[in-house]
């Protein structure tokens, strides 16, 4: 019978003086918006710490109601922000999406809080310093390339061998990711992305090319406290095809923390960790289980992008917003509850569920009545639309364009997969498009 949890400390701990710690959230757009609750859940508040003058206009802005002021940084001033961030006090900065990772460095170390090297941001967002990082540790790891003369890309990718996967260097979320089996394939997936932009705002100048990983993916979260122990949060796998040459997700399942895959997915991801400098605070990493071992497809220093705490909580013995924000506000209890090297426990079954389409057109509105039949549905614990009234809905080609995430947990493996079909089934009546 697995021990109890160790007891938290009490929720109203404060600073002495009655003053709650403060923690610093850098662009707390996208899964950052977990944060500022997860703070205040320790007893906590929360400055927001913007990174760029305006909010970029590419991803929904933060919601800045939680936090107790909108500092803006000045790129040509960085003393001035961080005298305005030290007048809070604050325990820590964490980066709330990857445009935040590097200022999030930056700022910690300026400030003489828990952090990454601001020296080695670069490998912790530029997917190919990262894999060189690798290579130079001697971790297994992709071969690749990175140019922006599309002749260069189809002499490398007739040297290696196809398929090749073409990607950009610091999106995300499977943003024009191409698996290439041909010269046409290369030539249209570089053609997409010179001269486009990511999802960040960030114009593509380059394209990276590496040798397809043939393999099962599989996403490890974990989180790193300031005395170096490690707590990894969970292990899923990503189930998904192939449409044309764009990987499609269809759905992550939660595994057992002793299925055989875990424990070398976990020792790899530990020598990753190390070698990209990634010391204190959350890591999102993808692997590929190869016949040769794991493999690294990217990894981010920030929470999992497609975590729902609720959900976590419900299957898992915690979720990584809480786990981070217990890492900066009280990083003795940390410790204390995580000795070491730690591994998650599992509740019950757990399974996320990427809504494909092949519809396209406006929406017109959304069908309450068709995203209430999903929500009554026993498994699943929440549905969240990823398209509103307004926006244009397109067929499915990534994450991006899935309009309709649902979150399952359960008692059994087939009770998760029959609700998922189930869903399958009904997820086209949620969103009306307009005529055309």
């Amino acid at each position: 019978m697995a021990a109890a949890p160790a007891e938290p400390d009490p929720p109203t701990a404060h600073r002495p003086g009655g003053r709650a710690p403060v923690g610093v959230v850098v662009d707390g757009y996208s899964v950052g918006k977990y944060l500022p609750a997860a703070f205040r859940r320790l007893g906590a508040d929360v400055v927001h710490l913007q990174s760029t003058p305006e909010f970029l206009d590419c991803v929904p802005p933060p919601d800045l109601r939680p936090y107790l002021a909108n500092i803006v940084q000045d790129p040509s001033d960085p003393a001035r922000t961080v005298r305005e961030l030290a007048a809070f006090g604050p325990c820590g900065v964490l980066p709330g999406q990857e445009t935040g990772v590097p200022p999030a460095d930056r700022t910690a170390e300026l400030l003489g809080l828990p952090g990454n090297p601001s020296l080695t941001s670069a490998v912790r967002r530029d997917k190919y310093r990262m894999i060189e990082a690798l290579r130079a540790a001697g971790i297994p790891c992709a071969d690749q390339l990175k140019s922006d003369d599309a002749g260069e890309v189809l002499d490398w990718a007739r040297r290696n061998g196809y398929p090749v996967v073409v990607k950009p260097l610091s999106s995300a979320s499977t943003d024009k990711v191409s698996v290439c089996r041909g010269p046409g394939e290369v030539r249209a997936a570089v053609a997409e992305i010179l001269g486009s932009r990511d999802i960040f705002g960030r114009r593509n100048t380059e394209v990276l090319v590496q040798s397809f990983l043939d393999g099962t993916e599989y996403i490890v979260d974990a989180v790193r406290g300031p005395a170096g122990s490690r707590r990894v949060c969970g292990v899923w796998r990503y189930e998904k095809t192939l449409a044309g040459t764009r990987p499609v997700y269809d759905r992550d399942v939660l595994l057992d923390p002793g299925a055989p895959e875990v424990e070398p997915l976990v020792g790899y991801l530990d020598t990753v960790l190390d070698a990209l400098d990634i010391r204190f605070g959350a890591a999102h990493a993808e692997i590929m289980l190869t016949a040769a071992g794991p493999v690294l497809v990217e990894v981010g220093a920030r929470l999992d992008g497609l975590m729902d705490p609720g959900h976590h909580d419900s299957c898992l013995d915690g979720n990584q917003a809480d786990l981070l924000a217990l890492a900066c506000v009280r990083p003795d209890e940390f410790t204390r509850r995580h000795p070491g090297d730690t591994l998650y426990r599992k509740h019950r079954e757990g399974m996320v569920v990427h809504v494909q389409t092949t519809r396209q057109g406006v929406v017109e509105a959304v069908d309450e009545d068709a995203l209430a039949a999903i929500t009554a549905l026993d498994t699943v614990h929440l549905a969240v639309p990823r398209l509103a009234p307004g926006d244009r809905m397109r067929p499915t080609t990534d994450l991006l364009s899935s309009p309709l995430r649902v979150f399952l947990t359960g008692d059994s493996p087939e009770q998760l997969l029959a609700d998922h079909r189930r869903i399958r089934r009904m997820a086209d009546a949620v969103f009306r498009l307009a005529p055309h």
